[in-house]
């Protein structure tokens, strides 16, 4: 597995948790808002717990226009 691939799986995995929804309903390339039907106020809290998980932060402008789990995955990856 390579390390893109083993982030998406991270995030699939918190955001699983943090939502309690099956792991297996989540996608890759899943636009976050509307498959859990969060707001943004939720995908905040989402967003602190990954950034804690990965022990990074992601600053606003990296994540400007991000939907998709896939994206977070690569904008975290360049992080670490």
């Amino acid at each position: 597995m390579s390390g893109i691939e083993k982030t998406t799986d991270e995030i699939l995995q918190l955001a699983a948790a943090h939502f309690k929804v099956p792991r297996e309903q989540l996608r890759a390339d899943d636009d976050f808002f509307k498959t859990l039907g969060i707001n943004s106020l939720q995908a905040l809290d989402l967003l602190t717990r990954i950034e804690q998980h990965f022990r990074i932060e992601l600053p606003d402008y990296d994540l400007q226009g991000v939907t998709d789990f896939r994206t977070l995955a690569e904008r975290i990856q360049s992080r670490l």
